[in-house]
């Protein structure tokens, strides 16, 4: 892989673990997404970079659950899915949407709940 290349995935690495690391602090942005993004993108740019985002402390467990068996912890799950009820309800009572725009939200909003509880849990 050219240079140019590699510090582009390199660049997109990183900012794939900024908008994962404030997703740690804004309740309706997801961690786990961007930071499988980055690894993926490190994989192909920086393999020692990977490394030190499986071995992250915080963030490697979960990581090496999803690439390992497509596992997502019970309390991700319940957390998940509460957060995701929360800005539902949010959104329903602060904005007023239509009824289709609600309706559109509420489909996209089940059908991730559905895949969320659909995968397993990490082997003990």
């Amino acid at each position: 892989m050219n240079l140019s290349m590699r510090l582009v995935l390199l660049g997109l690495g990183w900012v794939m673990v900024g908008i994962g690391v404030a997703g740690i602090f804004l309740p309706l942005l997801p961690t786990t997404p961007f930071l499988l993004v980055a690894a993926w993108l490190f994989a192909r740019s920086s393999p020692r970079l990977e490394r030190w985002l499986f071995d992250h402390p915080m963030f490697g467990q979960p990581l090496r659950d999803w690439r390992e068996d497509g596992a997502i912890s019970r309390g991700a799950k319940i957390c998940a899915l509460s957060l995701m009820a929360l800005g539902f309800a949010f959104f329903w009572l602060r904005l007023q949407p239509s009824m289709l725009t609600a309706s559109v939200i509420a489909a996209i909003m089940l059908a991730v709940g559905v895949f969320i509880t659909s995968r397993p849990e990490p082997r003990p």
